[in-house]
């Protein structure tokens, strides 16, 4: 049974494990802190639009922000020296695991310590439920899935290990025996989504998720795959409902129909890598002598590293359990959801673990990445859609997804649920049935990437969206417009959107744009030169931001100076994140932050906060009896993913900050333009705005910063700001008795003032509204739209294709930092370009999990492969002033893909029904 975090840090406390998550080291707050901590101000570096990055110079430069940077010698406290750790994997999955050739690594090459399953066994780790399998195989044993981990091996002397990593990369260290094909096990997930429209747009769905409640197949007998036709037995009767409905839709569809276009299609796509810049490393020393673990990591995760860590060690026994684990988090080169739940961080802890007294660093180069990190799901997919040909509406739509999660079960179940709510996209379609499954098999592991599932499955769908405009004929994007879902229409859960639906207006943006409203004459155009052939495509995507459980923890603080400090949890990696806070604070006080710390998640004390039960699966009266416990939340922290940085990691600062005006900044105003507190004007505090460091209100003398600080300093009012907040599709919303006779009602829901000098003490709220349990059934209510043109240009002679322009219009309510948001935008489609295009992993023997994959195998997209002068993106301003930020970091990516596609098909006639769509595939078409 998995423990709520309260019960969790209570058997913690009772196994002699003090946890402690921080970005300060104990013994040298000092250097790692200055490291890690963001300039703020110093070096602000502002664009013409008023944007800028905070943590620019730092990054460009080589400061060592990032965790595999760091070395003993950089972290004051520790012992001066390194020692060095590699990790052994398994190669094959298909045979029984014997041992290591160890005689290889003999004399100056022999390791210092060799750690097995065996070991572990000894000293009593235990393995963390989310990483449910064996952390190394043992012998005797047939590994899991390739790449598992079968040893660690540790050296004490540089050379020793460097030398030995290069003599162990054949593949032949590791030994075998019997051949007993792969291990089986149990599918990760499956659940089936069927919603059928009522009569009319405001009628109540005849069935839906929302209503009904989802829905899981039964099994007559153990199999990979679950049935999904409904079971002839008494249980099981919400899915039988659910079947009920599904079979009637795909009757209709498999029915001869002449007034109703009907495409069946079946789709692939491939497993490919994250890519991120930096490899996963670390670094961890343990004291044996006061027991304390210390370690340097980079992870989206840092709350529940740092609580797997204390569970993987909280029974081991003397002397190798800690007393004290203290995780230090650094920044990483990129996540793009590979860091979110990865198991590595363990083996970081095991290497110190069993080389007491010595700094070890284990850090993956890229091909020990290529074999042991997260990957993307391969998807198989099949798609049914019915259009009314009379009016060119989409009448149904079936689909069935297998998805291969590799070896653990990571995020598997999320990701199909994921990609199988969103595969409708942005239409409106009446009769929807979808089934969804991801399978343990013996690749690397599976789990969360940018784009969540909704990548392949959205790829899918643009593709047989634009198949079906041509087989009517209509034009694709007027096919779209006629079909997309209009604000308050129902999305394949049975709810609605909470924001903004701006599909119409990026549809009109697409067809306005001279990529599409020259694609006749440029498609002449080729066929006049003759050597190459000419196609435009277009795609139109979204994609939900949220998890349904999100949390930020945020401290926010002005000196009498004027000087800003924010205080953050969630991690950047490579989001722009610190500059996003910087700039939503910035709106609240009037100053770009003059420094900023993210990955802080150890410096919140003040709040005291407790959790309890599951926040995704807990009811009604169970949220309601514990939130009478006014330091209860939900959830206490959350991952960092692309599409919540904006929207959730900025929150609980944006909050303190508004605490921090209205209690602090504002009434010190009030008193420097000499207004009594009961003056009409006195209430008037939203009307003020801040304009070149100064707080302008009408009629009155403007006011400089430093001026208003030192003012609510000498007054004790609020100057600093600790903040809890939470969302559940929907933020919670609490009230606080912040002075005598003033409440403060805001979408947190915990809260802690400092005023003057002093220290902070804790709020009690008076009411809180934590969103409804009820919520977990809607799917996504959070959600961005994307559209792509694309215009290629293929060779006959070679197949080589070169994308000629590029277009994509979005959507991201207020764009905290315009800079990045162009950036994301940028990166989102050049990793859809090495998506359609190049990258591509074997899914077993002959791919990455045999250690042999680099780069000189894995194709990603180059300079040479993109518009770098020719894209253009376009960001829709917010609806109001005060739109919220969206999280728009992965649709941007989404619709890359298909519309590569599209235009592939434009230009050649073949629709390609699988990825990547390589040179020489176009060759043997053009040939």
């Amino acid at each position: 049974m998995q423990p709520s975090r309260r019960e969790f840090v209570k058997w913690v406390t009772a196994s002699g494990i003090a946890l402690s998550m921080s970005r300060l080291g104990s013994a040298e707050e000092a250097g790692f802190a200055a490291r890690e901590t963001l300039p703020g101000r110093q070096n602000w570096n502002p664009a013409a639009n008023g944007a800028g990055r905070i943590d620019g110079v730092a990054k460009v430069t080589g400061a060592k922000l990032y965790a595999s940077d760091f070395r003993a010698a950089d972290l004051s406290g520790w012992p001066a020296t390194t020692s060095h750790a590699i990790l052994v994997r398994a190669p094959d999955a298909t045979h029984v695991y014997t041992g290591m050739d160890l005689a290889r690594l003999s004399g100056a090459l022999k390791p210092s310590v060799v750690v097995t399953a065996e070991d572990l066994a000894k000293i009593g780790t235990r393995v963390p439920e989310f990483y449910a399998g064996d952390l190394f195989c043992p012998v005797g044993k047939t590994p899991l899935y390739l790449g598992q981990p079968v040893a660690l091996l540790i050296f004490e002397k540089f050379d020793a290990f460097d030398q030995a990593r290069l003599a162990l990369r054949d593949g032949t260290f590791v030994k075998f025996g019997e051949e007993t094909g792969p291990v089986v096990g149990p599918n990760y997930g499956a659940f089936r989504f069927t919603r059928v429209a009522g009569p009319t747009p405001d009628a109540p769905d005849v069935y839906s998720p929302v209503k009904n409640g989802w829905v899981s197949p039964g099994h007559f007998q153990d199999s990979d795959r679950p049935i999904w036709a409904r079971l002839p037995i008494p249980t099981g009767r919400a899915y039988a409902e659910a079947a009920t409905h599904g079979e009637q839709i795909r009757a209709e569809l498999a029915a001869s129909n002449p007034a109703v276009l009907v495409l069946d299609r079946e789709f692939e796509t491939q497993s490919v890598d994250p890519m991120f810049l930096e490899p996963e490393g670390g670094i961890a020393w343990y004291d044996a002598g006061t027991k304390n673990l210390e370690l340097v990591l980079g992870v989206q995760s840092p709350y529940e590293t740092a609580e797997g860590l204390a569970y993987m060690l909280g029974n081991a026994r003397v002397p190798f359990k800690p007393a004290h684990i203290k995780t230090l988090f650094a920044y990483m080169g990129g996540g793009f959801g590979g860091r979110d739940h990865t198991p590595f961080p363990l083996y970081v802890a095991l290497a110190a673990i069993f080389l007491p007294g010595r700094p070890v660093r284990l850090a993956q180069d890229r091909y020990q990445q290529f074999q042991g990190g997260i990957k993307r799901h391969a998807f198989k997919i099949r798609t049914r859609i019915g259009v009314d040909r009379a009016t060119g509406k989409i009448s149904g739509f079936a689909a069935d997804h297998v998805l291969d999660g590799g070896g653990l079960a990571n995020f598997s179940a999320n990701v199909a649920s994921v990609g199988a709510i969103g595969a409708i996209g942005i239409y409106d379609i009446p009769k929807v049935d979808i089934t969804t499954v991801a399978l343990h098999s013996r690749g690397v592991t599976a789990g969360s990437m940018r784009g969540y599932g909704t990548l392949q499955t959205m790829t899918a769908l643009e593709v047989l969206i634009d198949e079906a405009a041509a087989a009517l004929p209509l034009d694709p994007i007027e096919f779209r417009r006629r079909n997309a879902l209009k604000t308050g229409g129902k999305i394949l859960t049975g709810n609605t959107y909470s924001v903004s639906v701006r599909t119409p207006e990026i549809l009109d943006k697409l067809s306005n744009h001279p990529i599409w409203q020259q694609r006749t004459q440029e498609k002449a155009r080729g066929g006049q030169q003759g050597g190459i052939v000419v196609g435009t495509g277009v795609a139109c995507a979204t994609k939900n931001y949220g998890s349904g459980a999100d949390c930020s923890r945020s401290t926010v603080e002005i000196d009498p100076q004027g000087r800003i400090a924010i205080h953050g949890d969630h991690v950047d990696m490579g989001t722009g994140l610190g500059t996003a806070l910087a700039n939503r604070v910035a709106t609240y006080l009037g100053g770009v932050a003059d420094e900023v710390t993210v990955h802080e998640v150890d410096a919140y004390g003040a709040l005291a906060l407790v959790t309890s039960g599951n926040s995704y699966t807990m009811n009604q009266a169970t949220q309601d009896a514990a939130a009478k416990n006014p330091r209860w939340v939900p959830a206490i922290s959350s991952a960092t993913f692309a599409s919540n940085g904006a929207h959730v990691g900025t929150q609980a600062a944006a909050e303190a900050a508004r605490v921090i005006f209205r209690f602090g900044l504002w009434p010190a105003a009030l008193d420097l333009w000499g207004i009594a507190p009961t003056h009409p004007t006195a209430k008037q505090w939203e009307a003020a705005r801040w304009k070149d460091g100064q707080l302008i209100m009408p009629g009155l003398a403007p006011l400089p910063l430093p001026a208003v600080a030192a003012k609510a300093h000498a007054r004790n009012g609020v100057t600093g700001a600790m903040a809890h907040a939470f969302s559940r599709w929907g933020w919670s919303r609490a009230t606080f008795p912040v002075v005598a006779g003033q409440t403060w009602t805001a979408d947190i829901d915990a809260l802690a003032v400092r005023r003057g000098g002093g220290k902070y003490v804790r709020l009690d709220r008076s009411s809180v509204k934590f969103p409804p349990t009820d919520n977990n059934r809607f799917g996504k209510v959070y959600t961005t739209t994307c559209g792509t043109s694309v215009r290629v240009e293929i060779a006959r002679a070679t197949g080589a294709l070169r994308i000629a322009k590029a277009y994509s219009v979005f959507e991201c309510g207020k764009a905290l930092v315009p800079e990045v948001v162009l950036g994301q935008a940028q990166g989102g489609f050049a990793m859809g370009v090495g998506y359609a295009l190049f990258e591509t992993l074997p899914p077993y023997e002959g791919g990455p999990g045999n250690g042999q994959w680099n780069l000189g195998q894995y194709l990603v997209a180059r300079g040479s492969d993109l518009p770098l002068r020719d894209l253009e993106i376009e960001v829709l301003p917010p609806v109001t002033p005060d739109e919220p930020p969206k999280g728009m970091a992965e649709v941007v990516m989404i619709p890359v893909v298909p519309a590569i596609l599209n235009a592939i098909f434009d230009a050649t006639g073949r629709r390609f029904q699988s990825l990547p769509v390589t040179q020489s595939m176009l060759k043997g078409v053009l040939a």
